[in-house]
């Protein structure tokens, strides 16, 4: 581990975090052409997947002799999977036919959600990269503030497009900025318990009061497990 006592990883993920609201807060200024906003996030989430991720998972499925088809079946398992989804949040008490004018701000919430959990994935990468080396996290965090500006844009975007209103929107925008963040920080945390403070509590330990120790780290992990599951 080389970086020091995380700065790096969480300094690059707070710019991340500021791409994506500067992404969002445009899209909320010039919310009156959401039609050309949404059109052009279109377009960067289609090359992304036609220029990015498809050749890279074709590339990846030729180096370790995978039959890409795999790939393109988890491709298509996924859009039905978010199809679904949208379509279970969008059953109606009648038909479609019976009311002209109606809008679903559930559909932009569930769809910002998913982009705040990107984005703390997005952070999770940096974290995780810094901690091979220094070069892998600057990349990996590169490549996170660059697409995350279109992150902040698609999260106001599809909020407003399905008729959240722009308090609400905002309030998204801040919850996926803060995302990057989190992700960052709890691989911090993460490095600081196994990497630093679990041996520093063994290095000096006769063989007996290791065991106690390993005792004491079991119930601290448990005693976490149950905190969390009381809080969720």
């Amino acid at each position: 581990m080389t970086y020091d006592a995380g700065v790096s990883p969480l300094l690059l993920s707070i710019v991340a975090s500021f791409s994506t609201l500067t992404g969002g807060l445009l899209a909320l200024r010039f919310a009156r052409f959401l039609a050309f906003i949404l059109a052009f996030t279109a377009g960067v989430l289609l090359g992304v997947v036609a220029f990015d991720i498809i050749p890279e998972a074709f590339r990846l499925a030729q180096a370790h002799a995978i039959d890409p088809t795999v790939a393109m079946i988890a491709l298509v398992l996924g859009f039905l999977l978010f199809h679904g989804l949208e379509k279970f949040v969008l059953v109606h008490q009648t038909h479609e036919a019976d009311y002209a004018s109606h809008h679903h701000p559930q559909v932009g919430a569930l769809s910002a959600f998913a982009l705040a959990g990107h984005s703390f994935m997005d952070g999770v990468g940096i974290g995780l990269g810094f901690q091979v080396s220094n070069t892998v996290g600057v990349t990996v965090a590169m490549a996170v503030i660059a697409h995350d500006f279109c992150d902040g844009l698609n999260t106001v975007s599809l909020m407003l497009v399905h008729r959240n209103t722009k308090r609400r929107s905002l309030a998204m925008l801040v919850l996926d900025a803060a995302a990057p963040v989190i992700g960052a920080a709890s691989t911090l945390l993460f490095h600081i318990g196994a990497a630093d403070i679990l041996p520093e509590a063994h290095s000096r330990a006769a063989p007996r009061t290791a065991i106690v120790l390993m005792a004491f780290t079991t119930l601290g992990a448990a005693l976490m497990f149950v905190a969390t599951r009381l809080a969720g």
